[in-house]
Parts: C-alpha cells; sequence; structure tokens
C-alpha cells in the first residue's frame, strides 16, 4: 500500500529520549574518547560541553493523535503503523511535543509525511526503516521515543512547520517481555507556538556503527571515528541534544566531538553509569556544531551474558550502537540544495579503510539499509 519507513531499536523495555532545552546545567560531563579497536583515535583530551536537566512547561496550542490499542501475546514483538491527518485547518509552528507509551510500546517513531496522503487509522504491519532511507525528501523522522512520558522543547526560535492537515506517520515498535497479553498505545500531543516566534527548522541526525559481533559470554567494544562526508555541512548547524543507544547487553556509549580523527576532543555524551534501558539524553545550554572535515569520535561497550553469538540488528536479541542528535537549521548539502532535515549516517570498518555515509543520498545506502 505505502512505502513505510522506521527506525527500530530493539530493546527490551520502554526507555529515554528527548528533555527540554531549558532549566539548571550541569558542566561535569565526561572524558575524552577511550582506546580500542575500529576507525576511533585521538589522545582523549578536551573539555566537556554543559548539559541541561530539566526543562520548561509544555504550552501552546495542542494537538493530539492517538495510536489505537493492540493486543500483544507473551513473547510477541512487532512493528507497525498508522497514518493521521492532523486537526490544524492552517499552518502551525510546533515547538514542544509530548509522547506517551504504554508499557509494552518498546519505541515509537513520530514521522512528518507529505509523500502518503491517505490516511490510515488502524494499525498495519510496516517495514523498518525504509522511509528514513527515501531520497525524496517528502517524509523524514521528527522525535524518537522509548520512555513511557517523554516531551521535547526546541530552543528559542526553532521548530517543525506543519501545513494544514500535515499527515502524521506513527510507528511503533512493541515487545510484551511478561507472561500475560498486554496492550500497546501511545500519544502524541504537538504544542503549536506563535509563528513569529520560530525562525529556524528543527532536523534529527542518527549516527552509529553496524560493525558488531559479539562472542558468546564476552565483552566487546566498538570504537570508531564519524567523519562527516563531504556532502553533507554539519559546521553551521547547531546541535542541541544527544540521545545513545544499545540494546540489553550495552554497558555504555561515550561520543566526543572533533575536527578529526586524532582530536583534540570535546566529550558531548559520556553518562556514568549507562543504562542502556533508560539512556539519559544531554541537552546542551550552547548548542555545538561539527567542523568542516571534523565528525564524531564514539565508543559502545557490551557484556553479552547470553550464550548466543549476536549482530548488529533492529531485534530485541541483537545489538545497535547509534545515538541521535537534534539540531538546526535543517542540514544543507555543500551545493546549496536542501537535505530532507533528517539523515541516517555511519561509520563502518567493513570497506578497506573505513568508509563513512550519510543518507538518503550515498552510493552506498543500500548497503546500510540492508542492515536494518
Amino acid at each position: 500500500m505505502r512505502a513505510a519507513l522506521l527506525f527500530v531499536i530493539g530493546s527490551m523495555i520502554a526507555t529515554g529520549c528527548g528533555k527540554s532545552p531549558a532549566g539548571a546545567i550541569d558542566s561535569s560531563g565526561g572524558g575524552g574518547g577511550g582506546g580500542g579497536g575500529g576507525g576511533g583515535g585521538g589522545d582523549g583530551s578536551g573539555s566537556s560541553i554543559g548539559v541541561i536537566t530539566d526543562g520548561p512547561p509544555l504550552v501552546g496550542t495542542p494537538y493530539t493523535l492517538t495510536y489505537p490499542d493492540i493486543e500483544v501475546a507473551p513473547g510477541e514483538e512487532d512493528t507497525q503503523c498508522v497514518w493521521f491527518k492532523l486537526s490544524n485547518t492552517t499552518d502551525i509552528k510546533v515547538h514542544q511535543v509530548l509522547n506517551q507509551l504504554s508499557k509494552v510500546s518498546h519505541h515509537l517513531i513520530v514521522y512528518k509525511d507529505d509523500l502518503d496522503t491517505t490516511e490510515q487509522t488502524t494499525p498495519i504491519k510496516c517495514q523498518p526503516f525504509t522511509g528514513a532511507f527515501d531520497p525524496s525528501g517528502n517524509i523524514e523522522p521528527l522525535i524518537i521515543t522509548q520512555k513511557h512520558t517523554d516531551e521535547l522543547t526546541l530552543p528559542d526560535t526553532v521548530g517543525y512547520t506543519f501545513p494544514a492537515n500535515q499527515m502524521i506517520k506513527l510507528e511503533m515498535h512493541y515487545i510484551n517481555a511478561g507472561e500475560g497479553s498486554a496492550t500497546g498505545n501511545a500519544t502524541v500531543t504537538f504544542y503549536a507556538a506563535d509563528p513569529a516566534t520560530i525562525t529556524n527548522e528543527a532536523g534529527i541526525l542518527f549516527t552509529g556503527s553496524p560493525d558488531i559481533d559479539i562472542p558468546a559470554n564476552s565483552t566487546f567494544m566498538v570504537h570508531e571515528f564519524f567523519q562527516v562526508p563531504s556532502y553533507v555541512d554539519l559546521s553551521q548547524s547547531h546541535i542541541f541534544a544527544i540521545t545513545g543507544h544499545e540494546h540489553q547487553w550495552g554497558t555504555g556509549v561515550q561520543i566526543n566531538v572533533g575536527p578529526g580523527s586524532n582530536g583534540p576532543f570535546t566529550s558531548v555524551y559520556a553518562p556514568d553509569p549507562f543504562q542502556w534501558n533508560e539512556p539519559a539524553t544531554a541537552t546542551f545550554a550552547t548548542p555545538f556544531s561539527v567542523p568542516v572535515n571534523g565528525g564524531f569520535d564514539f565508543t559502545c561497550t557490551w557484556d553479552n551474558m547470553s550464550n548466543n553469538e549476536v549482530k548488529f540488528g533492529e531485534s530485541a536479541t541483537d545489538e545497535m550502537c547509534f545515538f541521535w542528535a537534534y539540531y538546526y537549521p535543517a542540514l544543507t548539502m555543500v551545493n546549496g540544495k536542501p537535505s530532507q532535515g533528517s539523515e541516517v549516517c555511519a561509520h563502518t570498518d567493513q570497506f578497506a579503510g573505513g568508509y563513512n555515509l550519510c543518507c538518503p543520498g550515498d552510493s552506498a545506502c543500500s548497503f546500510l539499509e540492508s542492515m536494518f
């Protein structure tokens, strides 16, 4: 019926996403990049960026969508989607979002969808992630939610522009790890601000590595440097929030930003301890950018306590090493052509010498898409 998109994260319990960018600042931060395998490097020296710990109340005109109840059998795991037209009769500027998920709703992806035109209000099975790689730019993920209650407030002057009756796609990945049947559902509320106060569009950057192959009953580490490809310019963007992501065997995610693989690095994400089932979101009082030819030095660690080899994948039995970053203004290609505002990026050492890519748009996107 339609090209379905996804971004799927397979862990066992619904957990954290964005917090609001205002309030007290914790500037303690974490250390720089560590050693280890993969493409990472550097001396690990550098500073850390202040992290915001609370946020403002929700204000503005609310527009609410409800994901209908799904009965989930014990042990069942799946991804299903719905499409709704929002009730706004005129253009609006969304500045805040509140998502609320049921216990078995592992995560919810909220998409702005200018590709599909027909509502589908009954949940149907949908293929993970294909829309995130759509080159048209007409469909894009806006928000990733893992918590049962999760709110995102964008920085001053930043929002999402919705035309009248904006089509919204809600993609739910659910899993029932209990012994009895359970109900999955969700609500999403957009809060519209005074349009005169919004001058920048927000985007999301989903970045990591598929280079995961963890032997049974073993610890494992991926340490790589993602150099932003030349066809993407983050030097003029402002990154204001980051969340790390692993699955059930994950023990740590650390992220640094620097001008090259040898640093010097600034720590932007280093929660200690890291909780895979409730990953912290770092929200920055002063957003940061990534210099031309620079990138992210990131480390993921795991302790696989199962008797099975674990590789990269979306399921709860697989693992991931990713982080998503909220930023503004939405990405612009070097030649001046605006992108869709959201990118899926990765570094992999599965190509000789290592390879960095962002999708849609790279010739190797089919490789990355096939991993999901």
